[in-house]
């Protein structure tokens, strides 16, 4: 497995989902792990009791991704806390569906606010101290496939904002490769998170198994697995991609 011994691994929406299973490994890997919550402040306190139990080390913090001093003193004081920034990982976003009739611009900017410029905001914040610091750093976006597909009917708000993270992440490559710090994006299919069930559930678990190549649906460690290959030393000429954890989704034609 994937070396990320005594690494301060920041988590951007970290207490549920994609971003409590990549927090729960990394920490098992060795990371010192921050992660930050919105409202659901038991669960992030239970995610990080869980981690100390095992022997590793965690603290939460709460912030709003899509506010800017709110995300930047979260990172300011995980800083603080746990030392030197090695690696964020942007896993905050939100899934909502409208067609094109029920669109409005409250909506669409929400899902834009929340997604995209909350990736922004918490990418500047990390690529700062990582700069300060000098020691270069990996960053992973949590995108989607929808923002490779354009998604179904009623993604249109959601697959822009999964799109416009995937060119955000090969800019940023670009712009902070000199320092060393790596940046790279995650496209998951769907996948069993507490976001998606109620999808799911519509949709029907088996017409969505045979949809994969592989015949599963994706869970949670998929994506963490995948996460910590880009967190680590692993991937140390690997910058400017977009993986996706699709279990063969995008053959399907």
């Amino acid at each position: 497995m994937f070396e990320l011994t005594g690494r301060h691994i920041f988590i951007a929406g970290g207490s549920r989902g994609l971003g409590a299973a990549t927090a729960r490994l990394a920490g098992k890997l060795g990371a010192r792990v921050s992660l930050t919550y919105n409202a659901n402040r038991n669960a992030a306190e239970k995610l990080v009791q869980e981690i100390r139990a095992a022997g590793g080390t965690a603290q939460d913090y709460a912030a709003q991704i899509e506010e800017d001093t709110s995300i930047a003193a979260a990172v300011d004081q995980a800083v603080k806390d746990l030392g030197p920034l090695a690696g964020m990982v942007v896993s905050s976003g939100i899934f909502e569906h409208r067609k094109i009739e029920e669109l409005d611009t409250e909506f669409w900017e929400r899902t834009m606010s929340i997604n995209l410029r909350g990736t922004m905001l918490a990418v500047k914040a990390a690529a700062r101290h990582m700069r300060q610091a000098g020691k270069g750093g990996s960053i992973v976006i949590y995108t989607s496939t929808a923002g490779q597909s354009g998604g179904g009917g009623g993604a249109s708000a959601y697959s822009v904002s999964k799109a416009g993270q995937i060119v955000f992440a090969r800019c940023m490559a670009h712009e902070l490769g000199p320092d060393g710090i790596r940046v790279n994006s995650l496209a998951p299919a769907w996948t069993e998170t507490e976001m998606a069930a109620p999808h799911l559930e519509r949709l029907g678990r088996e017409n969505v198994s045979k949809q994969f190549a592989l015949r599963r649906i994706g869970q949670a460690d998929d994506v963490a697995k995948a996460t910590c290959y880009l967190l680590s030393d692993a991937s140390g000429f690997v910058t400017g991609t977009c993986h996706s954890v699709d279990g063969g989704m995008a053959m399907r034609g």
